[in-house]
């Protein structure tokens, strides 16, 4: 079978949705299909930018490739008329849905940004509708469909961690392991917060690439005026194996963000054995963290995730035993890509 696996991309920026991008041509192809990976360009700033990314996808045609089938990612290629067109919907363009009023809106909240909204949303619920079958990667994404724009999907197919087999059991070091793209809507503030009020000795490491160095220089200025040199770590951007390496020997490992789609960190850390602490609104990780269970769910307060540290450190043999079963998680959820692509490809 010739698929093509269509996805947005800004040059130069890569996070989970490339990462999944790829993961799922490697897998078509080890299956024996012919896959490509086609990255449609796409800029959203200034807002008026992305009307025109929408409208050239809906003229872009693909139509000497003749391929079976057709698998589009996210806004905004799902755009593109193919007859045989599947979605495996990482995300819409939030920022006109659940991130309208929130900090993290970016489109302007005028008669002009109202008018760009209007048209995305009338467009999603055109084009959406035109899959053969539409699937999302959470039940967080599935129902944010259901609530903006009416739309019920097929079901959840929850994508796999790509080289999972990087990411081993190990010590129970004495840190807290967050590694992410440094970005507001990730929230690794709280997690520096956090630390003033932690009594005991342990750390917090940080890993990932800033999107702007003014956010960058924003988190290192509150280390300093907290006096937390020598309590958190800030390791930049890092290899998959040293991120692996890093999550090994963690005590346990943060996930902050504010109302993810999903996260691959929820993935790394259960391969890893380790239990998450993730906050009350953020997002999908709910779907795969059981607080008490294989994690902590807390209220997104430096406070309450100082005290959640602090309750996972004064019980090694628990934390133990809550990484076990975060590892289990993994095959209760069907999270593996014969599953996926049974769906896919049927």
């Amino acid at each position: 079978m010739k698929v093509i696996v269509l996805n947005a991309q800004l040059p130069f920026v890569r996070g989970g949705a490339e990462v999944l991008a790829d993961s799922l041509m490697e897998q078509l192809i080890e299956q024996g299909h012919q896959a490509e990976l086609v990255r449609i360009p796409f800029k959203w700033y200034p807002a008026e930018t992305i009307l025109k990314h929408l409208l050239a996808c809906r003229l872009l045609k693909l139509n000497a490739a003749e391929p079976d089938l057709v698998i589009a990612l996210k806004f905004p290629v799902y755009a593109m008329p193919f007859p045989n067109k599947k979605i495996w919907l990482l995300h819409q363009f939030r920022q006109v849905y659940d991130l309208w009023g929130t900090p993290y809106q970016d489109v302007p909240d005028t008669p002009e940004g109202q008018r760009i909204r209007d048209i995305i949303v009338h467009a999603d619920n055109i084009h959406l509708r035109e899959a053969r079958a539409l699937y999302t990667i959470s039940k967080n994404v599935a129902d944010r469909l259901k609530k903006y724009n009416d739309i019920t999907v097929d079901g959840v197919l929850y994508p796999p961690l790509p080289h999972s087999e990087i990411f081993q059991t190990g010590e129970q070091g004495n840190y807290f392991f967050y590694p992410s793209r440094l970005t507001r809507s990730k929230r690794q503030s709280i997690a520096i917060e956090a630390m003033r009020f932690v009594k005991s000795n342990f750390k917090l490491v940080l890993a990932g690439k800033p999107d702007n160095d003014a956010y960058g220089a924003e988190l290192q200025a509150l280390i300093a005026r907290y006096g937390l040199q020598n309590r958190v770590k800030m390791l930049g951007w890092i290899s998959d194996q040293e991120k692996a390496d890093w999550m090994t020997k963690a005590y346990g490992v943060l996930f902050l963000p504010f109302d993810e789609d999903y996260g691959y960190v929820t993935l790394e850390a259960f391969h890893a054995h380790k239990p998450l602490i993730v906050f009350k609104d953020s997002g999908a990780t709910d779907e795969m963290v059981t607080h008490g269970v294989n994690g902590l769910i807390l209220d997104p307060t430096p406070e309450a995730l100082a005290e959640g540290m602090e309750t996972l450190w004064a019980n090694k043999k628990r934390t133990l035993s809550m990484g076990e079963a975060a590892y289990a998680t993994l095959d209760e959820r069907n999270i593996r890509w014969s599953y996926v692509l049974e769906h896919l490809l049927s």
